[in-house]
């Protein structure tokens, strides 16, 4: 169990003072300073040794992408963009890093930026986030004050600016070159790659774009060393994780554990476990909506929250929200609802997202039904593999990846519906 003093968010529930005074009293921009002293190499360098990898649902390893910046400049300027559009269904652990301890953000801005060789950095915020943007615009206001921002930024010799821009609420501009294009005052819709952002992101210039708990533990990280964050969670996943656990648990939470935790430790030591007990669970989508759902049955015994046993089981752990499905939920309806949304969601840029989407959904709601026909779960099952992979973004492969696994876990349940409507429907002629 991940002990108090190695928890890198001291303020996730909010309990304690959120200021600039409150967040130094815990012991974050506790010598800057001197942190960026260490130099762009060094820094870069501790980050890769510490195995991060990114906590937006990729997984990729932080370091290695801010060392695909740029070394000598050649007049552009480089900038660094933090994703906080956070608006995969289930996931809300980026809000109250926003909301509570946002301070850890800001000081991962300036240090990820300075190793980056960016002197701005753009926070781009969900649309529907208002309250957490007015926590964070106060916490940079403060920091302006403070000499921790601006010119010489925390005495460091950087100078450094950080602007919020705000959303509109729209899912698809969580996707890295989707938010470009909005942060520019464009439609939101993703761009071909390459070229990729490191090479040419917002306005044309080097970009990196991360997600809000990525930057947010850098600070903590340099502090007490790549051995120190490293020795969390098995090789390849390792350090500290939000969890985001809602469902039909008894206690629904956010909570900073460590990587590679037992789901059912997790569960019962955080949540008060199951409701109507473990044998009760049903499924669990260990990742956010997009992710596929896994049966109880993998999930009751032996299996690791982290990035390479849940791909393993052809699933991920994504952002790390973890929805809990028990007896008395309807999957197929579940999965259908997770389709409607991304039919709804789908910028329309790419015809296999755009007709797939609608498609999937379409017959989706007829397996709900039971009106379907059972060679019509195979045809449904082969449009998602036409779908995944054939898009510029992901998001067509977030609307194949939840169908896929119902149909790889729950396939009977599906072909009983039908044929238990089929029978009714007879019986009643």
């Amino acid at each position: 169990m991940l002990q108090d003093k190695d928890r890198v968010f001291t303020n996730i529930y909010g309990m304690h003072d959120r200021t600039l005074a409150g967040a130094k009293s815990r012991g974050h921009w506790d010598g800057t300073g001197n942190l960026v002293g260490l130099g762009r190499d060094r820094i870069i360098e501790i980050v890769k040794a510490s195995g991060l990898r990114g906590r937006g649902g990729a997984g990729f390893p932080t370091g290695l992408k801010w060392s695909f910046m740029p070394r000598e400049g050649d007049g552009r300027p480089s900038y660094l963009v933090v994703n906080a559009d956070e608006s995969e269904p289930g996931t809300c652990k980026d809000r109250e890093i926003l909301r509570h301890d946002p301070h850890t953000l800001i000081e991962g801005c300036l240090i990820a930026s300075f190793a980056m060789g960016a002197h701005v950095c753009y926070i781009y915020i969900r649309g529907e986030y208002i309250r957490e943007r007015e926590a964070l615009q106060a916490a940079v206001d403060e920091c302006y004050d403070n000499g921790l921002l601006g010119r010489n930024a925390a005495r460091s010799g950087w100078d450094f600016d950080l602007y919020l821009t705000h959303g509109a609420g729209a899912y698809i501009c969580g996707e890295e070159t989707a938010l470009l294009e909005s942060l520019e005052g464009k439609k939101g819709m993703p761009r071909m790659k390459p070229p990729f952002p490191a090479g040419a992101g917002l306005y044309g210039c080097p970009t990196t774009v991360n997600n809000v708990e990525s930057i947010a533990v850098v600070p903590t990280i340099l502090r007490r060393g790549a051995a120190w964050f490293a020795g969390f969670g098995r090789p390849n996943n390792s350090g500290t994780k939000l969890f985001a656990i809602s469902g039909h648990v008894n206690t629904p939470c956010v909570v900073e554990e460590e990587m590679s935790i037992p789901f059912d430790v997790l569960i019962d030591r955080h949540c008060g476990g199951i409701r109507g007990g473990w044998d009760n669970l049903k499924a669990v989508i260990p990742g956010g909506s997009s992710v596929p759902c896994l049966p109880a049955g993998l999930m009751r015994k032996d299996a690791l929250m982290d990035f390479d046993w849940l791909r393993e089981q052809h699933s991920g752990l994504g952002t790390a929200a973890v929805i809990v499905l028990d007896q008395s939920t309807d999957i197929i309806k579940a999965i259908w609802r997770l389709s409607a949304f991304y039919k709804h969601e789908s910028c329309g840029q790419c015809t296999p997202c755009r007709e797939g989407t609608g498609w999937m959904m379409r017959v989706m709601d007829r397996l709900v039904k039971g009106t379907a026909e059972i060679e019509e779960i195979d045809m449904l099952l082969d449009v998602t593999k036409q779908v995944e992979g054939h898009t510029i973004c992901a998001l067509g492969d977030a609307a194949a990846w939840p169908i896929q696994g119902l149909i790889r876990h729950f396939r009977d349940e599906i072909e009983d519906r039908i044929t238990h409507r089929r029978g009714t429907t007879i019986a009643a002629e």
